[in-house]
Parts: structure tokens; sequence; C-alpha cells
């Protein structure tokens, strides 16, 4: 393999000969330039790898420098600098900076950003990667290629053809609500409305005006009558998310819609009719909740007409190669990056694991790791950090922890538990948490933790 090309530019001599003494012993090419207009000129005759440039120099401005350089299409560019200025960091990467290195460099650090511009743009050195194709992009897609998913694939083309209630079984972040679009869309009644609402955000009085609307009046702030769900629909499709969550009062007045088509508004007379089609999705077992008495029994069944059982992420890990490239497709759309690959072992560590937040769970960590990444390649080292870590999910009931513990005693336990987990390395730790490592010595000396492990025997 051929030796990699790196251009130091940078007005401190000493450290230009130190930088360039460490990287010739790590097998590189090295050419070094002491002004902005001589490591401008080598960038054309030397056509370096990677650019490590100092902000300061003689004759020009670092991020003149940069700007120039990224204008002609260079992307592994390091920036180092004595001067810790929080707007310089900023500008650096919204020009399209690599990685920013203060001084006096960590030749540590420096050699593993160098090794990770060089696998952003080269992945192929540490393995096989995915490529992302830049069109094909379709909102609402469905992705799998598996043979659970080539069976919803038909029981969804068998339902859109007719108007029969269905229930989509399957766990959070499954697609629930995508299946239900997909039936409606493909069906004759195609042009009508698609209304979707879920049962488990909006309680009691509300939630009826919202399904069946309400008369003015009908209760406290009702200024004005509205109409519901149900009759905003038309002929289109309700779609109600979380079923199992609709209070048990409430149930007998959807159980008679859908054997009689009709109902009151909130605080009404006047029967309406609705040809609105009925497509319910639940993550929760309705059958042994209609055992238990919280869910009415004839409900179940005339929601049970149709079932589509979506099969959770972990038992059809060969859709993720498929999943990962159409998300990161629509991140490319969504938040204008422009990431053409994943890293082979960034693909491994997604396939390995298995998924408890299932597809949205995957989008949710590929985002984040698509903001974090600055060239066109996601990194494995941008993925693992990530799995198991509980990312904001605005999708996500909160959990609500024992009256008897305190607030100090679940940051404790919790930082505990991480620190078991990655085997008390603080580095990792630190990346969990989303702390600094100050932070993290200050808690664990708050809490009384040890932090070497031989305290801990």
């Amino acid at each position: 393999m051929k030796s990699k090309r790196i251009l130091i530019i940078d007005d401190e001599r000493s450290l230009l000969e130190s930088l360039e003494m460490f990287l010739t012993e790590k097998a590189y090419k090295v050419s070094c330039a002491t002004t902005a207009a001589e490591g401008l000129l080598q960038n054309t005759t030397f056509d370096p790898h990677v650019i490590i440039l100092d902000v300061r120099l003689p004759d020009m401005n670092g991020l003149d420098v940069l700007r120039e350089l990224t204008n002609q299409g260079k992307k592994n560019i390091i920036i180092i600098t004595a001067f810790h200025d929080m707007d310089i960091t900023i500008k650096t990467v919204k020009l399209g900076a690599f990685d920013y290195i203060p001084k006096p460099i960590d030749v540590d650090e420096l050699e593993k950003a160098i090794n990770k511009a060089l696998k952003s743009t080269d992945p192929g050195r540490s393995g096989s990667v995915l490529s992302i194709e830049t069109t094909g992009y379709s909102e609402g897609q469905i992705i799998g290629k598996s043979k659970p998913m080539k069976e919803i694939f038909k029981t969804i083309g068998v339902l859109s053809e007719n108007r029969v209630t269905v229930l989509i079984e399957g766990e959070t972040g499954t697609g629930k609500e995508l299946i239900a679009w997909a039936i409606h869309h493909n069906s004759p009644c195609k042009d009508n409305p698609f209304r979707a609402i879920s049962c488990s955000t909006i309680v009691g009085t509300l939630l009826e005006s919202e399904l069946f609307g309400h008369e003015k009046g009908a209760f406290t702030g009702a200024s004005s009558s509205k109409k519901g769900k149900f009759e905003l629909a038309g002929a289109g499709t309700i779609f109600l998310d979380e079923i199992g969550e609709i209070p048990f009062e409430l149930q007998s007045k959807l159980l008679r819609f859908l054997q009689e088509k009709e109902f009151e508004r909130l605080g009404g007379e006047r029967t309406i009719k609705s040809m609105a089609r009925v497509i319910a999705a639940t993550n929760r077992d309705l059958w042994k909740m209609a055992e238990e008495g919280t869910f009415r029994e004839d409900l179940y069944y005339r929601l049970n007409v149709a079932a589509i059982k979506i099969p959770p992420l972990r038992e059809r890990k060969s859709d993720i190669p498929l999943l990962v490239e159409y998300i990161l497709r629509k991140i490319n759309r969504e938040l204008g990056k422009n990431i053409k690959k994943i890293e082979g072992e960034a693909l491994q560590r997604l396939t390995e694991y298995d998924w408890p937040g299932n597809v949205r769970e995957l989008e949710n960590i590929l985002t984040h790791a698509a903001i974090n990444t600055t060239g066109e390649v996601i990194l494995e080292d941008l993925i693992t950090p990530l799995l198991g870590k509980k990312l904001p999910n605005h999708h996500a009931p909160l959990h609500i922890p024992d009256k008897e513990q305190s607030l100090d005693d679940i940051e404790k336990s919790y930082i505990i538990g991480v620190l078991n987990r990655t085997h008390w390395h603080l580095g990792k730790t630190c990346e969990i948490l989303g702390i600094s490592r100050p932070t993290l010595r200050h808690k664990l000396k708050e809490y009384s933790i040890p932090n070497d492990l031989s305290e801990t025997a």
C-alpha cells in the first residue's frame, strides 16, 4: 500500500520538526510549510491526503486558508491552534474542518484524528463498506426483503382492495403507522383524508372530542362546535394508534361506530353517518387486556377483523443494511448532509445489536451519528457509543422512578450502572453520559464512588 501524504502548515518550526519526525516514523509521507502561500502551493504540488493547519499564520488567517482549501475540494483538514476560542472552533467546523485539536498537541489524539480522516474518504482500508445511493428516496416507504416483511407486503395488497377494519400489532418503533398509511395509500379511497390520532396522548373528554367532535357548550372551554376525526376523514381512513390506551368508557362509543357507522358529537343529539375506515394499532396484548376486564371483548373482535403482526427488528436483521441505506438517504435530504458510505465495522455493530426500540431507535442512532459526521462516511466509533444509550426520543413515555429514591440516588445508581457496563472505562462512560471527564470525576467524588478498580474490591 502506498504511503499516505500529510501536509503540515504551521509557522512554529520546532513543532513542524517534531510532527514530521513522528508521522514519518508512522510511515506517512510528510511535507511542511511555514506560510499560507507555501501551504497552498504544496497543496497543488504535493496533493496531500490530510492537511494539518494552524489557525494563526504570518501571511494569512488560517480560516481563510481553510476556506480556500475546502473550495478546492479538500476534505481532510485538521485544525490545530494554541488559542482555545469557542468562536474559532465553531467557524472551523462550519467551514468544513474535519477535526479541531488544541495545542500543546497530544500526538496520540492527532494520530487518531488522521486515521479517522483517512477512513472517512477511504473506508475500505479497514474492511467492507455500505455505499449509500444518493437517489431513490421515497417518503413513507416500507423497507424490507426478509420473509416476514414480504408476507406483510402481500397482506397490505389484499387489505388495500377492501375496507375491513384492521388491527396492526407490534412493538414500539416497528412502523405501525407506515403500514396503516400503505394500506390507505394503495386503496381506491387514497384521495380521501388519512387521519391519525394517538389514543395515549389525549385523555378523557378531549379524546372523545378529537374522535367524534363536540357541540358548543358541551364542556368548559367548548366555545364553538367542532368536527371530529370521523367526520373530517369522510370516506378516508382513521388510524387509531395505541388503541389499548383508549378509556374504557369511550370504548362503547367506538364499538357502536364500528357496528353501525354512526355516532353523535359530544353534547349533541344528532346522529351522524361516516364511511371512514378504521385501522387500529397497539403494542399491547389486547386479548389479555380483555381477559383482565380492561378492554371490551366485543370491541376486540370488531377491531381484529384482519390482523397484521409486525416482527421486531431483532427478528429481521437481514433488513438492517437496507434500512440503514434508506434512513441515511432520508437524513441526507432532511439535514443537508452528504453521507455516501457507512464503515463495515459500524454496520456490523448495528447488525449485532438487538434493537429494543426497533426501527425508530435505528433512525435515532443514525441521525445522531450523521450529525457528528464531518466527512462522507459514518465510522464505527460514532456508532458504538450510541448503542444502548438513551437518546432523546419524544415518542418514548417518561419513566417514573420509585418514590423512595431521591434525585441524587437515581443519578448515583445510573452512573455506577454505566461504569459497570463500560468496565470502569472513564472515557467511554463520559461519552455515554454526555459529560466531560472533570465533571465525571466531580460526580465520583460527590457520591463517594471509588474511581480506581483496586478500590472496588
